[in-house]
């Protein structure tokens, strides 16, 4: 699969992200993707269509309802890079 990439492996165009595109990068970065990473990624995906922006590590581990250790236990490392880069979403800025 042929993607358009930065140096860091995030899309550069939004719209060529699928859930296989997902799994293809995450696959990338030595992960097999779950259904529990897809409801992050859908989950954060949903936030910024509504808000233009990655949504801060707090605001969504409180709108996913899920502990933060669950979800670093996810996504080992900064869940919200790994959740924008798998997602096809800018790299989230501040503390990643």
């Amino acid at each position: 699969m042929e993607l358009q990439t930065d140096g860091e492996g995030f899309l550069l165009n939004r719209a060529d992200w699928t859930p296989e595109v997902a799994g293809h990068i995450a696959n990338t970065d030595g992960v097999q993707i779950t259904e529990d990473h897809m409801k992050y990624i859908v989950q954060a995906r949903r936030m910024f269509d509504e808000d233009g922006v990655v949504p801060p590590l707090r605001a969504f581990i409180k709108a996913m309802g899920v502990d933060k250790k669950d979800i670093y236990a996810d996504f080992m490392g900064g869940p919200m890079k790994l959740i924008c880069k798998w997602g096809g979403l800018p790299k989230p800025t501040g503390c990643v």
